[in-house]
């Protein structure tokens, strides 16, 4: 469906509207052959992880995974002074999905937020989570929309009143390399307008062992993420790939900040997408995704790069990870 912000005639308890700004499936099959066709092969920075994927909560239920403990650590702690500089009848915009603790959790400590828009590519986890929000708060606007975070994207207007601020939750911002990012905290801060607001969660520069120890775990549940981008092509794409044709490899280079998770062929192999013939060698690496770990000061500079202007920072207690406020300069 196609929402034009009425109630009348829904569902009970569904959401007010649903704005889908077109499948990404020819987009997705563009960039994934233009990918696979370059040496080295990677499909790094398509931000392809399924994260409404079984893995990826038994992943943040480990102890080595701490990045959405820190992440709800801060906005307990910290919520109160994050809703004062917000203030009243916000809306709240949520960037990627996958992240639905945390997104109840900070419009709990909003004041009398009017309305909630998440944003994210993957139309049935994206109005699975929508509507448990609308069913948690029956009186808040919720309009989903369906778009491609690597292109520009239009929000529902904002009409209660208050500031409007996106959330960008789980380090979905790691997931672009930083010029990427740079241009999607631009493209964001366009979308949400002057005077509007940007909370960002970063992970943040820290040993590198606790680094590899929560991307690599002994429980399989990092590489079950990574072979499901196989699967998402397979499905999607109707490509062939076999998993079971593959090693998880995971290296982190800690100069650069970046940890990459890839798949190693096992042996000579070709895989079909459409009319498409991709040969692998054996032990040739495919680079499948890639998380960035950014300094305090270097993130700062990011963000002043694409236009926004750091307003303040929380961490957790460990400082592995930090919430940075950022604000769209207003207009004169």
């Amino acid at each position: 469906m196609t929402g034009d912000g009425s109630r009348q005639g829904r569902p009970a308890r569904d959401i007010v509207a649903f704005h889908d700004h077109g499948s990404p499936t020819p987009e997705l099959a563009r960039v994934v052959l233009d990918a696979l066709g370059r040496e080295p092969k990677s499909l790094a920075g398509l931000a392809l992880i399924d994260r409404h994927s079984p893995a990826l909560r038994q992943l943040c239920a480990l102890p080595e995974y701490y990045l959405q403990r820190c992440e709800i650590e801060i906005l307990r702690t910290h919520g109160s002074a994050i809703a004062e500089v917000v203030g009243p009848a916000a809306q709240l915009i949520g960037i990627g999905g996958g992240c639905l603790d945390q997104i109840r959790l900070l419009i709990s400590l909003l004041a009398a937020p009017w309305a909630y828009v998440p944003v994210d590519d993957e139309r049935e986890g994206l109005l699975a989570d929508a509507r448990l929000v609308q069913q948690q708060w029956p009186r808040l606007w919720v309009e989903a929309v369906r778009a491609d975070l690597h292109a520009s994207m239009t929000l529902p207007p904002n009409a209660g009143g208050g500031r409007r601020i996106a959330f960008m939750p789980g380090n979905v911002i790691g997931n672009f390399d930083p010029a990427s990012a740079i241009g999607l905290l631009a493209q964001l801060g366009r979308a949400v307008g002057s005077g509007g607001l940007i909370l960002v969660t970063v992970d943040l520069r820290k040993s590198p062992l606790i680094v590899s120890s929560a991307y690599d775990d002994p429980h399989g549940y990092n590489r079950a993420l990574i072979l499901g981008v196989l699967d998402r092509l397979n499905r999607q794409l109707g490509a062939n790939f076999d998993g079971r044709l593959f090693e998880h490899r995971v290296h982190y280079d800690s100069d650069r900040g970046c940890i990459s998770a890839d798949l190693i062929s096992l042996g000579p192999q070709d895989v079909r997408i459409g009319d498409t013939l991709f040969r692998f060698a054996q032990g040739e690496p495919l680079s499948i995704d890639r998380s960035w770990k950014y300094g305090v000061e270097d993130f700062r500079a990011l963000a002043r790069g694409a236009g926004l202007r750091p307003v303040d920072l929380w961490q957790d207690a460990r400082g592995y990870v930090g919430s940075f406020l950022l604000e769209v300069a207003p207009s004169d």
